[in-house]
């Protein structure tokens, strides 16, 4: 049984995670179902991005036309940014189906699968827009944050460049290198801006009826300021180790049911071409379907957690769990007429 009403309170980090993997167990199946369609809706687009990669490495190999071989990797790269945006969007619907399931369970309310595939149904134009304001700001927050190193190699292929009119050539290659590291940093510093920011995104749109717009700003202010005094009581903190948490989760997912893909891509390796991966399909795609069901089976217990963080801040911030016993308690007794 889930926890009832009664048991809603502030909880610790570890308690967090404890509850989440509490729940991922005893609601397994559920979950699983709930997740096992988005990502094999996610295999077939990387699968797509796989074969059409593929394409592009032969007409490499092969010396192909100059003209053909240019709208090859233009077509990759549209494929590449095309399936890695649908991606993400897929994750935050699959992330909102959890989430309408995970809270109200743990609410002592009711609910079902279905009913949280039909909430997602109703939220997705509210998602998308929300969605598509997500990556204008991360791609704001993005460019910012790899402007020094973009403004480092800038300067390095000037000096570079004008090494032969006496201009410092080791300063130049210094800033190449600086450059490439601090844009590095950017990125990745970006990206996990981006995870943590918009990590509350998928539970609002589950819970709240709210625009694409003020769905995006409550997802901020929920992640905004301290719930607890000391370092570990601001709540950016929090949500980074629990962001943490669950990016290793899907790490460890991923390449733990990799290998048997991966076993069989080696055995079939040229080493004339290294990049070629002529593993019969008829063994690969058995061998991926395998890792796309392992998944399914771990990573709804990254999403529950993204479910159980809402629950606890709308606990803290707004006295959730006040209101619920509230709304529980029996009312009283009216006072009898003429009572002193």
């Amino acid at each position: 049984m889930s926890p009832p009403p009664s048991d809603l309170r502030p909880l610790a980090i570890g308690e967090i995670i404890d509850r989440s993997a509490t729940f991922w167990r005893r609601h397994f199946r559920p979950l699983f179902l709930l997740s096992l369609g988005f990502n094999l809706a996610t295999y077939i687009l990387t699968k797509v991005l796989q074969l059409t990669l593929q394409d592009t490495l032969v007409l490499q190999t092969r010396g192909g036309d100059l003209e053909e071989l240019g709208a090859s990797l233009l077509r990759t790269l549209v494929s590449l940014g095309g399936v890695f945006l649908v991606s993400l969007w897929l994750y935050y619907l699959n992330t909102l189906v959890v989430a309408r399931y995970v809270v109200p369970t743990q609410l002592g309310d009711e609910a079902a699968p279905a009913t949280s595939l039909g909430r997602a149904w109703k939220r997705l134009g509210a998602l998308t827009g929300a969605y598509v304001l997500s990556l204008l700001w991360g791609t704001g927050v993005l460019l910012l944050m790899m402007l020094p190193g973009g403004l480092m190699l800038g300067g390095g292929g000037v000096l570079v460049a004008q090494a032969g009119r006496g201009a410092p050539q080791l300063a130049g290659a210094a800033l190449l290198i600086g450059g490439v590291i601090v844009v590095s940093l950017g990125f990745v510093g970006a990206l996990l801006w981006y995870l943590l920011r918009f990590s509350l995104l998928a539970p609002v749109l589950a819970m709240e009826d709210l625009s694409a717009a003020r769905s995006f700003r409550r997802s901020g202010e929920l992640l905004s300021g301290r719930v607890e005094p000391g370092f570990i009581g601001r709540v950016t903190v929090r949500a980074m180790l629990l962001v943490t948490v669950v990016s290793l989760i899907l790490l460890a997912v991923s390449a733990l049911f990799g290998l048997p893909a991966l076993v069989v891509q080696f055995a079939y390796r040229d080493p004339s071409q290294p990049l070629l991966s002529p593993a019969p399909q008829a063994l690969l795609i058995p061998a991926e379907l395998l890792q796309v069901v392992g998944q399914a089976v771990l990573n709804p217990l990254g999403l529950v957690v993204y479910a159980m963080l809402y629950l606890d801040m709308r606990v803290r911030r707004e006295g959730l769990d006040i209101e619920r016993r509230l709304d529980a308690a029996p009312p009283s007794p009216a006072q009898p007429v003429g009572a002193a």
